[in-house]
C-alpha cells in the first residue's frame, strides 16, 4: 500500500494554496466544502478565485510565496505551473515535516486527493495512488450509480441515535447486528427515499422492540479462484458474516473479501490429507449457527458440485438451521472458459459430463463404458490423482488413445497452467501439473490453442517434451 487512506477534518484548518490559476480552483473549492480556511499565495487570481476573496470565503495573503508562510498551516498545495517554485515549495515542506501536495506530480506529493462519491456524512474515496486517475475517477462514476442519493440522510439519522442504541444494547456484536438489520431492511428503503419520519419511527420501534437475533447459514459457492468471478450476491453476504469456515480451494484474493472482523476457520480437505472430518464441519457449523451467529460456508467453485454442500445443509435442517444458498462458478464452467475449451462444440461434444476422480468409499466405480462415448466432454474434478487409472480405463472401454485432454491447473487465477497431450499420455501430464487441477477429456481441447485468452503461465506439453510455459 503506497499510501494510507485518512479522513481529515479541516474544519477551521488553515491551509495554504501557492497559485491562484483554475487548477487551484478546484482543490480550493474542495477545501471549502470540507470548512478549511483556505489562505492563497499568488501573483494574480482566477475570476473564480478572485470571488471567493471579495466574498471573504478565502484569504488571498501575498502575492509571492514565501517559507514562512508554510509555519502555520494544516497543509500545502502547490498549484502553479512554475516547476521551480513547486520544486521550492515541495522541499520547503519536506523540511518543516508539512503535508504537501504538488499537483500532477506524483513523486512530490506526500498526500494526494482521490476520487470523492460525496454522500455527506458518507463519504466514499477512490485512488490510484496517482498512477492513473482517469481509472479512478471511473471507478467513482460506478460507484456514484450504486449508492443512492439521500444515503447521507440515513446515515445522519442513525448518528442522531447512535448513543441511545448504545445505551441499548451494551456488546459492540449487539450494536452491530442491530444496525446490519436497520440498513438492510424498510428503514433504510423510507430513509434514501426522503421519508424521515418514517424512518425514524421504524428505528424506534426496532430499538424498543429488538427481534431476538437468530443464527443462519449461507452455503457460498466462491468460484474457481479469480475473485472477479464471485457473484455480487456472494460478496454481499460475506461482509455480513460473524464467521466463516473455508476450503483450501477458496483463493487468497476471495478470502481478502471476507468482512475483516469476521472470525475465519480452515476446514480444508487436500487430497490424502483430510485436516477436519466432514461430520465435524457440519457440527462446527450447526453449532455457531446456534449462538446466533451468521455463519458463512465459504467453498471453492460451487457448494452443490463436488463440495458436500448437501451433506452440510442436511445437518442444518435436522438442527432446525435456517440456510440460503449462494451458488458459484463451478470449477469445470471457470477453468475452462479461462483455458479456451468450450465444453460443448456442435462440431466436437453434444454433452459435458462432471464426474469427481475419487471413488466412494464402498469401492463403486463408475460406468466407464458410458463415460468412454467419443461425443462427449469429460470434465473430471480431482483426477490428477488416478490420471493413469482414468487413462486405462476408458481406452480399454473404447475411447481413442490418441482423444485429446487438457490438464487445467490453478484455474483462472494468475499462475494459471494448461497442459495437453493425449488420453495414453494423461499419466505422464499429471506429474507435471500443480494443485488444484481439473482433468478435461474430450476433442474440444483441440480448441485451446485458438481460443485461449487467458495464458499467464499456460504451456504445451508431450511427455517427452520440457514443460515450458508460453506467455
Amino acid at each position: 500500500m503506497d499510501y494510507l487512506p485518512l479522513f481529515a477534518e479541516l474544519k477551521n484548518r488553515p491551509v495554504l494554496v501557492i497559485g491562484g490559476g483554475e487548477i487551484a480552483s478546484r482543490k480550493i473549492d474542495l477545501l471549502l466544502r470540507a470548512q478549511a480556511v483556505v489562505h492563497i499565495a499568488a501573483r494574480e487570481l482566477f475570476h473564480e478565485v478572485n470571488e471567493l476573496v471579495e466574498a471573504q470565503q478565502a484569504l488571498w495573503i501575498a502575492s509571492e510565496y514565501h517559507p514562512d508562510q508554510i509555519d502555520k498551516v494544516f497543509f500545502v498545495i502547490a498549484a502553479t505551473d512554475d516547476a521551480e517554485l513547486n520544486e521550492q515549495v515541495y522541499q520547503d515542506a519536506q523540511r518543516k515535516f508539512k503535508l504537501v501536495n504538488v499537483v500532477d506530480d506524483q513523486a512530490r506529493c506526500s498526500f494526494i486527493f482521490p476520487s470523492i462519491v460525496d454522500r455527506s456524512p458518507v463519504i466514499v474515496a477512490i485512488s490510484s495512488a496517482g498512477t492513473a486517475p482517469v481509472l479512478a475517477r471511473s471507478l467513482r462514476e460506478k460507484i456514484e450509480t450504486l449508492l443512492p442519493a439521500r444515503l447521507g440522510d440515513a446515515a445522519q439519522l442513525a448518528g442522531c441515535w447512535r448513543d441511545r442504541v448504545k445505551q441499548r444494547f451494551q456488546r459492540m456484536v449487539d450494536r452491530r447486528r442491530f444496525w446490519e438489520r436497520l440498513f438492510s431492511g424498510e428503514f433504510m428503503h423510507q430513509a434514501t427515499a426522503g421519508n424521515l419520519q418514517q424512518a425514524e419511527a421504524i428505528l424506534a420501534q426496532s430499538l424498543q422492540h429488538p427481534v431476538a437475533q437468530r443464527g443462519e447459514i449461507y452455503l457460498v459457492g466462491g468460484g474457481p479462484g479469480d475473485p472477479g468471478l464471485l457473484t455480487l450476491r456472494g460478496l454481499q453476504v460475506m461482509q455480513l458474516a460473524d464467521v466463516v469456515l473455508y476450503d483450501h480451494l477458496v483463493s487468497d484474493e476471495v478470502l481478502d473479501l471476507v468482512r475483516r472482523d469476521a472470525e475465519r476457520i480452515c476446514v480444508g480437505k487436500r487430497a490424502g490429507a483430510h485436516s477436519v472430518p466432514q461430520n465435524e464441519t457440519n457440527q462446527l457449523l450447526v453449532s455457531l449457527a446456534q449462538q446466533g451467529k451468521k455463519v458463512v460456508r465459504l467453498k471453492g467453485g460451487d457448494p452443490f458440485i463436488f463440495g458436500r454442500g448437501g451433506e452440510e445443509l442436511e445437518a442444518a435442517v435436522a438442527a432446525n438451521i435456517p440456510f440460503q444458498v449462494v451458488p458459484g462458478i463451478t470449477a469445470a464452467a471457470g477453468a475452462t472458459a479461462y483455458a479456451g475449451i468450450p465444453l460443448t462444440h456442435r462440431d466436437y461434444a453434444q454433452s459435458a459430463v462432471f464426474i469427481t476422480g475419487h471413488c466412494r468409499s464402498d469401492g463403486r466405480e463408475p460406468d466407464w463404458a458410458a463415460l468412454a462415448l467419443s461425443d462427449q466432454t469429460l470434465a473430471i474434478y480431482m483426477g490428477t490423482v488416478k490420471a493413469g487409472e482414468i487413462s486405462r480405463r476408458l481406452i480399454e472401454h473404447g475411447r481413442a488413445a490418441e482423444t485429446p485432454v487438457a490438464i487445467i491447473a490453478r484455474g483462472t487465477r494468475q499462475d494459471q497452467c494448461v497442459l495437453t497431450g493425449r488420453l495414453d499420455q494423461l499419466a505422464d501430464l499429471a506429474t507435471h501439473a500443480p494443485s488444484p487441477a481439473l482433468v478435461v477429456i474430450g476433442e474440444v481441447v483441440h480448441l485451446h490453442k485458438q481460443l485461449a485468452w487467458f495464458q499467464k503461465s499456460s504451456a504445451m506439453m508431450t511427455p517427452s517434451s520440457a514443460l515450458t510455459p508460453i506467455i
